[in-house]
């Protein structure tokens, strides 16, 4: 029977196994003695080596200090993680984490940093073509970590616009949905976080032509990020973004005021 083929190792990952290779043998360690420094088996040095296996955070973690590689291994950890994410939204991450502000508007499900692990995982799980148990772990840790936007010093001020419809929609059942809600009100009472609801009743409004994200760089340059079907399209085009950032203006001029949305949040968790 024919065995079936190992999963090739992206570049960045065969680039540090290099790193740390050079690394290692000139500290003149072999892969049992860096091994026991780290309080790994010589066995999982190899397999980093010779990329049979993907180096976890830890790995890094541990691999840095016992080398004293001066960061090298660090930075080479950050790239790493960016590979979790799909090809397509791995620009957007970068932009998101250094971003002074982020306001986003959200047709058809919960913005990503104000998801719960268990509803990142419902999700996922139902996406097609479908993905293993393993690619959705990793790709739901990826999302939980960006969450560290949230309590990134210096602030980052988050603006998030829902549909209703979106709330509504149950996904991973109702106790998914009822610790869901909960942490959205949670998450509003954040000095740094607007959350605001477009209700159904408004029929006509501004939003209609599909969600966005505006990201105010550290350059204090305004992008525009919109995402669709594993695509995704960053408007930089000044009068593009011009007339973009009015419209999301608009739309939240049209939502729900803060304390409203809120309100209304609690009322569809009481309802479950």
């Amino acid at each position: 029977m024919a065995q079936p083929k190992k999963k090739a190792l992206s570049p960045a990952q065969q680039y540090l196994a290099e790193v740390l290779r050079l690394l290692r043998t000139a500290r003149g360690l072999s892969q049992t003695e860096l091994g026991s420094l780290m309080n790994y088996t010589g066995a999982a040095v190899s397999a980093v080596e010779t990329c049979a296996k993907p180096a976890t955070d830890e790995f890094l973690e541990s691999a840095e200090g016992a080398l004293e590689a001066g960061g090298v291994i660090a930075a080479a950890a950050k790239y790493l993680r960016l590979e979790r994410y799909p090809a397509y939204f791995r620009g957007f991450v970068q932009l998101e984490q250094a971003a002074l502000s982020v306001s986003t508007y959200c047709t058809q499900l919960i913005y990503g940093l104000l998801q719960t692990e268990e509803y990142t995982r419902a999700l996922l799980g139902c996406g097609f073509p479908p993905w293993d148990e393993e690619e959705i772990e990793k790709l739901t840790m990826a999302r939980m970590e960006r969450k560290a936007l949230l309590d990134r010093k210096p602030v980052c001020c988050i603006n998030v616009i829902h549909e209703e419809a979106a709330l509504r929609r149950r996904i991973g059942g109702l106790d998914v949905m009822r610790r869901q809600y909960a942490y959205l009100v949670e998450c509003a009472q954040r000095p740094n976080v607007v959350l605001q609801v477009m209700p159904m009743s408004r029929g006509e409004h501004a939003g209609l032509l599909g969600p966005m994200t505006v990201i105010e760089t550290p350059e204090d340059t305004p992008l525009v990020y919109m995402e669709g079907n594993g695509e995704s399209t960053l408007v930089s085009k000044p009068d593009d973004v011009g007339v973009l950032t009015r419209r999301y203006a608009m739309i939240r001029s049209q939502a729900l005021r803060p304390d409203e949305s809120v309100k209304l949040i609690e009322q569809l968790r009481d309802e479950l």
